[in-house]
């Protein structure tokens, strides 16, 4: 019997790899003969430097950056095993579980930190650089990223606006691009993301992302009003309609930055993920595909690493079993992205912390229990 196990991370417990080990164990409790293919997964958020590296052979790398708040941070990218690629993971340096709760604030919070990843890939002389966005803690618009980068950000009276986070972005006036790091010319920027949202508007990233990441109301207009202005300096400077791109509102708006300022392109962050890690290939023939994630509802379908996966495996005629940290409203509309069945892992009454602590094991338990009623049903390789 063979069996893939192509899962995401749970978010502040397990990564996409650690995830995959303990459905792997559980599996083999179940059944020891069974053959069993790993592939971690991400979406562009959380895991994808990780997950990308590993499948291609690549090299993980360190380099210290600032965080959200401006604070050195050491943040992990890659370059993939063709050492052309670079891979930059956003919420290594701007993420949102980089600060403590009290500290979430995204008038105050900036990209800056991603565009020093870029720089450092840069510096690697990559040809091709994947930025993978998601789980940021910013709605700056990009503007960290591009000023690291050497976009200059300028007020009504023409001084720099030198401190470029959410809460600036109204100062926003024009821009000067004649300082923008000149490798990027012959960089090719692919953007991986899950997220479809416009810029600005009731679906735009300050009304959608803003109270996630610490707006209050009125901040969340505050912003909504700044992206809504840098997104007329870019059109009036640079001649680009970023305002209502679909998906410019990833990331606080980074999704539109990097298409503005260094000219990137948009892709979906699954579908670049499971290209790179090859998973229809390495799935060909399998009796069954397990995924995880921490929690499914009724946002999973729409670019989610498990509904990409399922689609994926859809194709092949294989059956899915997702295994969740949690199930929210709607999350049986995942069944139409070709999942068969969704099982909460959580055995019994635990608060979030022991959940949190505890996924390595009930992700373990959940997988047995998941394959023994499988084999006991007379599903394929049933003894």
């Amino acid at each position: 019997m063979k069996i893939t196990i192509a899962p995401d991370s749970l978010k502040e417990s397990l990564t996409s790899s650690q995830a995959a080990q303990a459905i792997a164990r559980g599996l083999r409790m179940a059944d020891p003969a069974a053959q069993l293919v790993l592939i971690p997964m991400a979406d562009g958020g959380e895991g994808t430097v990780e997950a990308v590296v590993a499948a291609t052979s690549g090299r993980l790398c360190r380099a210290e950056v600032s965080d959200p708040l401006g604070r050195p941070v050491q943040a992990r990218w890659g370059i993939c095993g063709d050492k052309t690629t670079a891979v930059v993971e956003m919420a290594q340096a701007s993420g949102l579980e980089l600060l403590e709760p009290g500290e979430r604030d995204p008038m105050l919070t900036s990209t800056r930190g991603t565009g020093e990843l870029i720089r450092e890939a840069l510096d690697s002389a990559a040809q091709r650089i994947v930025v993978g966005i998601g789980g940021s803690a910013t709605v700056d618009g990009g503007t960290g990223m591009a000023a690291a980068l050497g976009v200059r950000f300028l007020d009504a009276a023409g001084r720099e606006v030198a401190d470029c986070r959410g809460g600036r972005l109204r100062d926003v006036q024009d821009l000067d691009m004649s300082g923008l790091d000149p490798r990027l010319a012959n960089v090719r920027i692919a953007v991986a993301s899950d997220v479809t949202n416009p810029l600005t508007g009731p679906d735009g990233a300050a009304h959608t992302y803003g109270p996630q990441k610490g707006a209050t109301p009125e901040q969340v207009l505050e912003l909504e009003q700044g992206l809504a202005s840098l997104a007329e300096v870019i059109r009036r400077r640079l001649g680009l309609q970023v305002a209502d791109l679909r998906g410019a509102g990833a990331a606080g708006g980074l999704g539109a930055g990097l298409v503005a300022f260094l000219g990137a392109r948009m892709h979906s962050g699954v579908e670049t993920v499971m290209e790179a890690v090859r998973l229809r290939e390495r799935m060909e023939g399998s009796d069954l595909l397990f995924t995880a994630e921490g929690r499914i509802d009724g946002q999973s379908v729409f670019g989610k690493t498990i509904a990409g996966v399922a689609a994926a495996a859809a194709e092949q005629g294989i059956p899915v079993v997702a295994l969740a940290g949690s199930v929210g409203a709607d999350y049986e509309s995942i069944y139409s992205c070709g999942v068969c069945a969704v099982f909460p892992i959580v055995d019994g009454p635990m608060d979030l912390q022991a959940a949190l602590e505890g996924a390595d094991r009930l992700l373990e338990r959940s997988a047995a229990s998941v394959l023994r009623l499988w084999r006991a049903a007379g599903g394929t390789g049933g003894g």
